[in-house]
């Protein structure tokens, strides 16, 4: 029987979020959704676990037999998957057994708690969770004839096993998993259209490489700059679960929320707070404070559904900020415009806009020019 879990708020009503995450999606999905949002799954690479299984095996009978001193632990998904690995081959309690001697040291808290998921203890955290910490704190602590075992992210290139070879450690190199291609290239490269051309609120990410190819896929959309821009002015949320993943959002130029803990939870709690607490772009006017969605409006704190033509008309009107819009800007934005008598199709999306919001007045007509929202003006009341 499956179990429907309750609302919690719907601070993300109206809201389209696109997760270009594989691993834990249906999880971060959920969660999402019980605060109202509408997910679409779009993850740029996959996670291919247990890659070279006969590799991860050797070298994990390799420390069991002669023990490091020292355990770096790049990635929560990769140590938990050496862990695994390590089970399904009968080694559990002997790689246990060998590393429990050892200084185990971590690139960040995700991978803090798969070490201690796993029964050990993490000696050292980096702050910064990079690796350039990571392996600056152990050659400050020295690493020269000491053995060293090294699991490594997806894409294995952090450069750790080289810096600890050159300072003359023993360095055994464990990597547990790799980036795959995306499992739908289709939807990824939809998913990119769709933000650019404003029909999704936020997309989030939980890491650096996924968070790269689905920029890369942008570009290739040739949508990159209009994603970009909608980020930078506030009309998009871009969202990553901490400050290596927005890595490569911020060199693409745009303007990221980046969560405070690199946690699951803590992300969607910076999207539920930015959009739940006033964070989204908004007009004051005579009817109240008004905030637009992909699919809605909350105007005075009440969240009414829209059609796609009455948001686009009333993201066009939004974005002139109480300035007239003339009934051919408007035309142009009607979704199948170009038909039929323009202007009566103008007259006859503005007449549903005002119904669909309540409130008639609070788009106003200028004659012979256009239309305008109501808004107030500093030192105005309403």
């Amino acid at each position: 029987m499956t179990t429907v879990r309750p609302a919690l708020s719907a601070a993300l009503g109206g809201c389209t979020i696109v997760i270009a995450v594989d691993r834990r999606s249906a999880e971060l999905a959920s969660a999402l959704e019980r605060h109202g949002a509408t997910v679409r799954h779009a993850p740029a690479l996959t996670i291919e676990s247990h890659i070279d299984d006969d590799a991860l095996i050797g070298a994990t009978r390799a420390l069991i037999d002669d023990p490091p001193d020292i355990v770096v632990a790049t990635t929560g998904v990769g140590f938990r998957g050496w862990m695994e690995a390590a089970d399904e081959a009968g080694l559990q309690g002997a790689l246990h057994a060998a590393l429990a001697g050892a200084q185990i040291v971590a690139r960040g808290p995700k991978a803090r708690g798969a070490i201690q998921q796993a029964g050990l203890t993490a000696d050292w955290v980096a702050e910064s969770e990079t690796s350039e910490e990571l392996g600056a704190f152990l050659l400050a602590e020295g690493v020269a004839g000491r053995r060293v075992a090294v699991q490594h992210h997806g894409s294995g290139a952090d450069g750790l096993d080289e810096l600890f070879s050159a300072a003359g450690a023993d360095v055994v190199s464990l990597t547990v998993y790799r980036w795959g291609p995306p499992p739908d290239a289709a939807a990824v490269a939809r998913s990119v259209t769709q933000t650019a051309q404003g029909d999704v609120d936020a997309v989030l990410f939980t890491s650096a490489p996924g968070a790269a190819e689905w920029l890369a896929t942008a570009r290739r959309e040739g949508a990159l700059e209009a994603i970009v821009r909608r980020s930078t002015a506030g009309t998009l949320l871009l969202a990553a679960v901490g400050p290596i993943t927005a890595g490569p959002l911020v060199d693409a130029g745009a303007a990221p929320l980046i969560a405070e803990r690199g946690r699951l939870g803590s992300l969607v709690r910076a999207v539920v707070t930015h959009f739940g607490g006033g964070g989204a772009p908004a007009l004051e006017t005579t009817a109240g404070r008004l905030e637009l969605r992909s699919g809605a409006a909350v105007l005075g704190g009440a969240l009414l559904t829209l059609s796609p033509t009455s948001a686009a008309i009333l993201a066009l009107l939004f974005a002139a900020r109480g300035g007239v819009v003339s009934r051919g800007e408007l035309a142009a934005a009607l979704p199948r415009s170009g038909t039929g008598d323009s202007t009566h199709a103008v007259d006859v999306a503005i007449a549903r806009t005002r119904e669909a919001l309540g409130i008639p007045t609070l788009i106003r007509t200028v004659v012979k020019r256009g239309y305008r929202l109501d808004v107030v003006t500093p030192g105005e009341t309403p």
